[in-house]
């Protein structure tokens, strides 16, 4: 990878975009917080409407790359192309189909990444505890946090898979759109 030669002219050119649009980021960060503090109350809402949304991708990418495929079939990997854009149907289909079931799958899915993020963390702590110092123990903190949440969520199975999604995308959202926010005012102001 290359970098800019004058890395400093490109942060200047970065801030002064930010500062000409404070206002839409701002407005940005307002309707994050809104949507992501609607998650948080109505969590089941938003699993599904989650849920839903990735159906929709999974189908459109699908669609998408299965056209692709056949306006390239003389390209090396015709076959995997194709099987990796009719599966992509497929689960763009069974999630819109059968959401309430794609939410449990998903929260599944997203239990298990917690797990595996929880013992990886840990893991990396562990490894490098030397060269972070002090700090190997917010690592350590942060994997035990993930395996705690993966638990939660696990251990609450079916009934955890109408909250959970739709809880976790609401925090990152609130903290998202905080964080534009936060942004958008320092630009003003600066």
């Amino acid at each position: 990878m290359t970098l800019p030669h004058d890395i400093s002219g490109l942060e200047a050119k970065v801030s002064a975009a930010v500062r000409e649009h404070w206002k839409a980021f701002l407005f940005e960060g307002i309707l994050f917080v809104i949507l992501g503090l609607a998650a948080i109350i109505v969590p089941p809402l938003a699993s599904l409407a989650v849920t839903i949304f990735l159906g929709w991708l999974f189908l459109i990418s699908g669609v998408a790359g299965l056209a692709l495929t056949f306006w390239a079939r003389k390209m090396p990997g015709f076959w995997w192309s194709l099987v990796s854009a009719a599966l992509a149907i497929a689960v763009g289909v069974v999630l819109l189909a059968r959401p309430i079931q794609g939410t449990l799958t998903l929260t599944i899915v997203v239990g298990a990444y917690f797990l595996a993020e929880g013992v990886t963390s840990i893991m990396y702590a562990l490894e490098h505890r030397r060269e972070l110092s002090r700090r190997w123990g917010w690592m350590l903190t942060a994997g035990l946090m993930d395996i705690i949440v993966a638990g939660i969520i696990v251990a609450g199975l079916p009934g955890s898979a109408l909250w959970a999604i739709g809880l976790l995308v609401g925090i990152n959202m609130l903290f998202g759109g905080a964080s534009l926010i936060a942004m958008a005012l320092a630009a003003r102001d600066g």
